[in-house]
């Protein structure tokens, strides 16, 4: 192998491996607030997992199944199918929502009785949106519509 092919196959290793460290890399604070989300037992028995994605200046970033690009009535269904067949109204639906609200003020105790944590920012999961069938991008799309 000669010089030039030495030095370019080792500036492709050490690119590869910081693009990997970068993409797979959780600050410590993130990984450890996501295992005390995964070890709560109210949490662990919920069908959607909320999950630390950053921490800056204090503020937690979660992810949420539902915000006001993606509300309650349209998240409950992907989260407890039977709901599909019920209004919004009726009482199981309701029953759904208050405990959404309730786990997801669970996470929040638990993210901001860390010490280096003040508060908490909900941000769609794009990612279950997907694993879900539903485009992120078209429910953004949808809501810049109606404005």
């Amino acid at each position: 192998m000669d010089k030039f092919t030495r030095v370019y196959s080792l500036a492709l290793l050490v690119g590869g491996l910081a693009v990997m460290v970068s993409v797979f890399y959780e600050p410590p604070v993130v990984s450890g607030l996501n295992a005390q989300l995964k070890s709560n037992k109210t949490l662990a028995a919920y069908p959607y997992r909320f999950r630390v994605i950053d921490v800056t200046a204090g503020m937690a970033t979660i992810t949420t199944p539902r915000t006001a690009e993606f509300p309650t009535s349209r998240a409950l269904p992907l989260l407890y199918p039977e709901l599909r067949s019920e209004g919004t109204d009726s009482a199981a639906f309701l029953e759904a929502q208050q405990e959404m609200a309730r786990v997801q003020g669970v996470a929040r105790q638990l993210v901001t009785g860390h010490e280096d944590i003040e508060g908490v920012t909900w941000t769609l999961d794009t990612k279950w949106l997907r694993d879900n069938g539903i485009n992120p991008d078209l429910v953004r799309t949808a809501l810049s519509d109606t404005k």
